[in-house]
């Protein structure tokens, strides 16, 4: 009997850091403190920027950077994926707490907090069963129309500040409306600093990539502020933002509150898994490596609980400050370890120095950071390669802009999955013909020169064959064989494409074959796999299929019946 003691879990499986740590090469520690000290650049303008989206106090924003940023970098699997807050997540937090907080402000920051807190418990739910593969649910085009529709609805909040003149609450229409209304009690002061705000940040996006002008903006806006007295000529300041760090703990909300907060937080976290996966793949494929879309439902659960006990709001991977982090030279995780680092001191000893910051400034900050959503080109490619799917980006669009960013979100979901079933349900059925002076077969309506050969008809469903799509299967076939000017004497089904067929499919192709039999045409199944001929064999219609074997090829049974 063996004494040995059981063999220990691999703790480093959770905490991939644990990994490379072991195999850190000093010559990466260069690398990485420079990429904290710019990504920390970008994090502070974008945490103040993307708290004022989420109707949230500035500081909500840096707490989300910092305690996001302490501890994702232990858990992500991705070397360049940083944790942030987003704009996307943002505008939805925003957009969705003055209704559950009955107008009541000052229960947004705790609200946002156990938005937080119940992000985290979705992804580690996620974590648990395994369900990296929910992410690619969500297709490109539908992230594409949302992604759009959050640009123009972040515009008609954010214009407003950068003129000066009062917002309204509401969504894109209610809010662009009011903005025309009131265009002119525009503050020329607010418009000529945010302007030249927005001439400095746009140039440095075109001459000065990767670099932290977003930094310099603020702080130079910080000090035209108080050189030239902003405030007494009418321009609205960021306000006292709070030194030192908050109280850390569970959000103190009335149990029916978490209730309300779900719908939300299933937004958010479905928002964050969708950007934080694309952002690794992306990376996984330009470097190399391997992305485990599981652990980074593990990091942002983690991230989440931490910046949720934090007081901050939901954070994910965001792909500007990630793109930052590779081009700035990072080469590990650590790089958002040292850029929470820089935020720690911030908030510990300067952060009494943003009261200062004009809100035009800010505004134009936030404009610049997600310009990059609205994607013309992107628009443009799907109007050219597939109309379908651009409708589809078309209709996510007008889902945010018309019904919210919640309700946006949840639309874009339910039109990729009809999507999805409406494909399943209709698969591409191939007429085969030959191909000339071979003993080989293809689709006709791809390769026109086929030989149709005479009295025959080929058919090859490209899908598994289920309940719910082999009534379409089967309409096509007998269709396409009444259609036949000269009816056929036999039909072959070639299954070398179908995976799988269920016990329905099975009985509705013996159901099939006895119709086809009593017009006198005989229906003839090969190249089955292993699992579909069990299939066929245990629900007895192997013999109404012409027999079921591994050995007759397509050309075989062509050859036989000739």
């Amino acid at each position: 009997m063996s004494n040995a003691a059981p063999k220990s879990p691999d703790v480093s499986r959770w905490l991939p850091a644990l990994g490379w740590l072991r195999t850190y090469d000093k010559a990466w520690l260069r690398g990485d403190v420079v990429a904290g000290i710019t990504l920390a650049a970008y994090l502070l303008p974008a945490g103040l920027g993307d708290a004022s989206l989420a109707n949230l106090p500035p500081e909500a924003g840096l707490y989300a950077c910092l305690f996001g940023g302490l501890v994702f970098w232990l858990f992500c699997s991705s070397r360049h994926t940083v944790i942030t807050v987003t704009s996307a997540i943002s505008l939805l937090v925003g957009a969705s707490l003055g209704e559950i907080a009955g107008g009541d402000t000052s229960r947004f920051s705790v609200l946002a907090a156990g938005t937080a807190v119940l992000v985290a418990l979705i992804a580690f739910v996620a974590w648990l069963v395994k369900a990296g593969s929910i992410v690619n649910f969500i297709s490109e085009s539908v992230m594409t129309g949302f992604k759009c529709g959050v640009a123009l609805f972040l515009a008609s909040t954010q214009l407003p500040k950068l003129f000066g003149i009062h917002g309204a609450h509401g969504n894109f229409w209610k809010n662009s409306g009011n903005f025309l209304t009131h265009l002119h009690e525009t503050n020329p002061t607010s418009l000529t600093i945010g302007g030249a705000a927005l001439a400095v940040l746009v140039l440095g996006k075109i001459f000065l990539k990767n670099k932290p002008v977003a930094l310099f903006v603020v702080v130079g806006g910080i000090l035209a502020s108080g050189w030239l007295g902003l405030e007494a000529r009418g321009v609205k300041l960021l306000g006292e933002v709070p030194q030192g760090l908050p109280a850390f703990g569970l959000p103190a909300i009335h149990w029916a509150d978490w209730d309300e907060l779900l719908p939300l937080a299933f937004a958010c976290f479905l928002l964050g898994a969708v950007e934080t996966a694309a952002i690794g793949r992306m990376f996984t494929a330009k470097h190399g490596g391997r992305l485990d879309a599981n652990q980074e439902f593990l990091a942002l659960a983690a991230s989440n609980l931490a910046v949720g006990l934090g007081r901050g709001f939901p954070v994910s991977g965001g792909m500007s400050q990630s793109l930052v982090n590779e081009g700035a030279g990072a080469r590990t995780p650590l790089s958002g370890a040292f850029a929470a680092g820089i935020i720690l001191v911030v908030v510990l000893f300067f952060s009494h120095l943003l009261a200062a910051l004009p809100q035009p400034v800010l505004a134009a900050v936030v404009l610049v950071a997600v310009a990059g959503l609205f994607k013309v080109s992107a628009l443009k490619h799907l109007w050219r390669s597939d109309r379908t799917e651009f409708v589809v980006a078309i209709a996510a669009i007008v889902g945010v802009l018309g019904q919210g960013l919640l309700r946006g979100v949840m639309i874009g979901a339910i039109i990729s999955l009809v999507l999805l079933i409406r494909r399943a349900s209709r698969p591409h059925i191939a007429v085969l013909g030959r191909i000339p002076g071979t003993r080989r077969f293809s689709d006709c309506e791809r390769h026109p020169d086929n030989e149709l050969v005479p009295g025959v008809l080929i058919f090859r469903p490209e899908s598994g064959l289920m309940y719910f799509n082999m009534d379409h299967v089967r309409d096509r076939i007998v269709d396409r064989v009444r259609a036949e000017t000269t009816p056929p004497r036999l039909v072959v089904l070639d299954l070398s494409a179908t995976p799988r067929v269920d016990m329905h499919s099975a009985q509705m192709l013996g159901s099939m074959a006895d119709e086809l039999t009593a017009s006198g045409i005989r229906l003839q199944t090969v190249e089955a796999r292993s699992s579909v001929r069990e299939r066929l064999r245990g629900e007895g219609v192997d013999d109404k299929l012409g027999g079921i074997n591994r050995f007759t090829s397509l050309a075989d049974a062509l050859e036989g019946f000739q």
